[in-house]
């Protein structure tokens, strides 16, 4: 019987509470006048007294109705129906701070598109390479150990991640830090977000990479930060003349898109230049995990911590839905980082952190990593092998050492067509991106047309297909 009368409480109770409103609504009912009592009511509507018991409880609860022992319910004063004729108020203009304006200046992000046969989408892993049994594993052992409390964590993040990420960093990248140095971030792009508005008054300067990512770029200016675009070549950021700004933001270790990897002279100059300047360097190392038969480049932190914000995160080996990073921050700045990201979401989720902390102290993280290094470098040699067989010198390459896409050039081919090439490859099953995206919109563009080539989430066969595709629709071009 309990669960016949909780249906007719969540339906005929409900629809109880939606007659009486639109009754005091429509001048039916007016303030101070009673309702009927729950025995008739009951009996008009073919229903339990218990379920308009419970109806009147939750309009009184609501404001709408008011009682008091032994009486029946009153339509409680201020509900009286508004007349008809009454004109309806304008919604006065919101006001919107200066970053909620920022933010609507910013380039609207193109919507997604199904593509049916190939989606070269940079950023995107295959589903199948998520290491499922060993993630399981962890998030099992970290779930039966539960506290005798629930509670809000270390906005810093879990202790057992950060000291597992302090040996982590130190045998795959080289890191001397302490785990205090170390702020777990939801992603990489939250670790940009609080760079950009620890760091970045509005009307700052800063310096980014031209092409470079737009995220980053976005996350500044929206900050208030006056984008200062600095040219990149195969060595990576050009250090030549830099001008003055509060922050700089390199991926020195594999220049997004094109690919350099910031030569040591430049290194040095760059280090040099935020001493003298008292500038800070974010140095997102996106896909350090990946050099495909060349030793990892040690980063930038390796040389001066205390000029360097380290950005690492999880979302090109494990998965980008995830969305787990960390900052290497520099000892003086931790406070205020961890006081920001307080205040942004707490922490991050610790059932994750801890499952995560769980595959690193056990090797299982690396021992992924190494499996999906080879797997990606598979596709890398394939896709570069299918490129030279069905376009051959029609196309040139940039970028293919390191990382999880390349950069081709479309050699002969006016950079003003790669929406025509973008439209007729996504007309035959193709997503294609171009290149000419990530440059500043204020200044020239390279003339030849270019696109971006993510391969992580194809499989072998895919990549074969889709390059072929991709082959045809260049030679209509």
């Amino acid at each position: 019987m309990q669960g016949i009368e909780v249906i007719q409480l969540e339906g005929v109770g409900h629809r109880i509470i939606a007659a009486i409103k639109n009754q005091i609504h429509s001048g039916a009912y007016q303030p101070g006048d009673r309702l009927p009592s729950s025995r008739t009511f009951a009996a008009e509507w073919g229903a339990s007294r218990t379920t308009v018991t419970a109806a009147y409880g939750q309009l009184i609860a609501e404001g709408y109705l008011i009682t008091r022992a032994g009486a029946r319910p009153v339509v409680a004063q201020g509900l009286a129906a508004q007349p008809t004729s009454a004109p309806v108020p304008r919604a006065a203009a919101r006001h919107l701070s200066g970053f909620a304006k920022r933010l609507l200046g910013l380039p609207p992000v193109p919507p997604r598109q199904t593509v049916k046969l190939a989606d070269f989408r940079y950023g995107d892993l295959a589903g199948h390479d998520f290491p499922v049994l060993a993630w399981r594993r962890a998030l099992n052992a970290v779930s039966l150990r539960r506290s005798a409390r629930l509670r809000y964590g270390d906005p810093q993040g879990s202790s057992e991640l950060r000291a597992a990420l302090q040996g982590y960093l130190w045998r795959a990248r080289g890191i001397s830090c302490s785990p205090d140095d170390i702020v777990v971030v939801n992603g990489s792009q939250q670790g940009l977000d609080l760079c950009a508005r620890l760091l970045l008054d509005p009307g700052d300067t800063f310096l980014i990479e031209n092409p470079g990512y737009v995220l980053a770029r976005h996350a500044f200016a929206a900050a208030g930060g006056l984008a200062v675009p600095v040219p990149v070549d195969a060595e990576g950021l050009c250090t030549n003349d830099l001008p003055s700004g509060r922050l700089v933001y390199v991926t020195p270790s594999h220049q997004f898109p094109l690919g350099g990897v910031l030569s040591a002279t430049r290194r040095r100059a760059l280090l040099a230049w935020a001493a003298a300047s008292g500038a800070c360097i974010i140095e997102d190392d996106y896909d350090g995990e990946y050099r495909h038969g060349l030793a990892p480049i040690p980063p930038l932190q390796t040389i001066d911590p205390q000029a360097v914000i380290y950005v690492g995160t999880v979302s090109k080996t494990l998965s980008p839905t995830l969305r787990l990073g960390y900052l290497v921050v520099p000892s003086g700045l931790v406070g205020v980082f961890s006081e920001a990201k307080r205040l942004t979401d707490r922490h991050a989720p610790l059932l994750e952190q801890e499952a995560l902390a769980q595959m690193l102290a056990s090797g299982a993280y690396e021992r992924h990593v190494r499996s999906i290094r080879r797997k990606n470098a598979e596709r890398r040699a394939v896709l570069l092998e299918a490129l030279s067989a069905e376009c051959g010198p029609a196309v040139s390459i940039e970028g293919a050492e390191t990382g999880l896409h390349i950069v081709i050039w479309v050699n002969d081919v006016d950079a003003s067509r790669e929406g025509e090439i973008v439209d007729a490859a996504h007309s035959v099953g193709l997503g294609l991106y171009p290149v000419s995206s990530l440059y500043d919109p204020n200044l020239p563009r390279p003339g030849t047309a270019g696109f971006v080539l993510g391969y992580a989430a194809l499989d072998v066969d895919m990549l074969r297909r889709g390059v072929a595709m991709l082959a045809a629709v260049l030679n209509s071009a």
